[in-house]
């Protein structure tokens, strides 16, 4: 391959899933499928598979650094997509980084809680979350748990999740999308986009499956698509769009009924 004809790179940052459906290989997947070139640092390990988390391990700080650096080092880095980060100090280094390279877009979605009610955030992170990196994020993209967490409240209603978006953005963030999925409005899903100046909202039918890693992949397909040149709010509806091709095509993999995006399947024809 020539160098003009190179891809694009997008570098995550996150925790590896030993079984395939989330995390870092959900975020390689959906790079792959956008054709841009995925770049990984890991910030965490787990044990864990379709039925949940059964262990997790954080990777020694300095070798973290080691990760990042190297990729910075060497690529030309369009969007950094940011999954689980699972301490302060793990929080602390990745803002470190970004303050130094710079990269021109930052996803940030803050996992906290893994489909399966795992809990992959420590107490004292929270506060560097805040403070740290959402200061940092083009756009954060929370789901409503999150979002809760973020905010210390509840969203139980259309109206409220209204009013989330827009405290979320007050905290720091360059644009906020809100993800329904939990949220019950009927037979509908509706993520809310807004960046103080456009509000947006993004409406896809409820399917009735149980999905494992669709806020890696959605986050992870919205930085490739900032990697090809979308607007911010086009990113987020095209990686919507993506996503729910995906379930719509998504396969089970182990023995539970947890499905897996299919990410090749929901890819649009080059």
């Amino acid at each position: 391959m020539s160098p003009s004809s190179s891809p694009v790179s997008a570098l995550t940052i996150a925790g590896s899933d030993s079984g395939g459906g989330a995390g870092i290989q959900a975020d390689l997947k959906a790079f792959a499928a956008h054709r841009v070139h995925g770049l990984s640092a890991i910030a965490a390990l787990t044990a864990q598979n379709t039925r949940g988390v059964t262990a997790v391990h954080v990777p020694p700080l300095d070798f973290l650094q080691a990760q990042i650096d190297a990729c910075f080092a060497d690529f030309e880095i369009h969007a950094v997509k940011l999954g689980m980060l699972a301490n302060a100090e793990v929080i602390g280094l990745v803002a470190d980084a970004l303050e130094k390279h710079r990269p021109t877009h930052v996803v940030l979605d803050p996992v906290m809680v893994a489909t399966s009610g795992a809990k992959l955030l420590e107490d004292s992170a929270l506060h560097a979350m805040r403070t740290r990196l959402l200061p940092l994020a083009t756009l954060l993209t929370p789901n409503i748990p999150e979002a809760e967490l973020l905010l210390g409240r509840p969203i139980t209603s259309a109206d409220e999740a209204e009013d989330a978006a827009a405290a979320l953005l007050d905290l720091g963030a360059g644009a906020v999308l809100l993800k329904g999925g939990h949220l019950h409005e009927g037979s509908r899903v509706v993520d809310r986009y807004f960046d103080g100046v456009t509000r947006e909202e993004f409406i896809h039918a409820r399917l009735p499956v149980d999905a494992h890693g669709t806020g890696c992949t959605l986050a992870s397909a919205i930085a490739a698509q900032l990697c090809q040149g979308l607007s911010l709010p086009n990113a987020c509806e095209a990686a919507i769009d993506y996503v729910a091709r995906g379930l719509q095509g998504g396969y089970y993999p182990g023995r539970s009924e947890v499905l897996v995006i299919d990410h090749f399947g929901a890819a649009r024809p080059a």
